[in-house]
C-alpha cells in the first residue's frame, strides 16, 4: 500500500518545479493586510521559507493550513501563504479569518500560479537562504511533514 501511494504522490507531483536547487521564480505581491504592501522573493533571503499556495475555496487547505500555521507561530519555520484562484480579497479574508492565521498571506495572481506549477491546492515549495526550491508537495501535509522538509 505504502509503494502505491508513493507512486500516486509521484505522479501528482511530476509537474511542479525541481528540488534540485532550481532558484524560485521572482514574485511582487500584494499582502492581503495591507494591499499598498508589496513582497517580494528577494525579501525572503537568508531564511529558510515554506512558500503555501491555497484557494479559499479548497477544502484539504482548510484542514493542512492549521499544521502551517502552528509550525509558524512556535517559529520552528519562516511561512507565507500565497492565495491563488480567489474572487476577491474579502474571500480570503474570511478564510483567513476562520483560521486565525498570523503568517504573512499575500495575493497571488495567475502569472504566480503559472510560474509555480500550482495545478491542485495546497501546493507548497520550500525555499532556502539562497532562494532555491529545496523540496515541494502538493495535499494534505503534517506538521510533522513540514519541519522534516523544512530542515537545513
Amino acid at each position: 500500500m505504502a509503494i502505491i501511494l508513493y507512486a500516486v504522490t509521484l505522479f501528482q507531483q511530476r509537474n511542479l518545479l525541481p528540488t534540485d536547487h532550481t532558484p524560485a521564480p521572482y514574485f511582487n505581491l500584494a499582502t492581503l493586510d495591507n494591499p499598498q504592501q508589496r513582497v517580494t522573493i528577494a525579501d525572503l533571503k537568508g531564511t529558510n521559507t515554506v512558500l503555501y499556495f491555497f484557494a479559499p475555496w479548497c477544502s484539504i487547505c482548510r484542514y493542512s493550513m492549521p499544521n502551517l500555521e502552528k509550525a509558524y507561530q512556535q517559529g520552528e519555520l519562516n511561512a507565507i501563504a500565497i492565495a491563488l484562484d480567489y474572487e476577491n480579497i474579502d474571500e480570503i479574508t474570511q478564510f483567513t479569518d476562520s483560521l486565525d492565521l498570523t503568517m504573512p498571506v499575500l495575493l497571488g495572481t495567475r502569472y504566480t500560479g503559472q510560474d509555480y506549477k500550482v495545478s491542485a491546492y495546497p501546493t507548497y515549495y520550500v525555499i532556502n537562504e539562497q532562494l532555491a526550491i529545496t523540496a515541494h508537495s502538493m495535499g494534505y501535509s503534517t506538521e510533522l511533514g513540514l519541519r522534516i522538509r523544512t530542515r537545513k
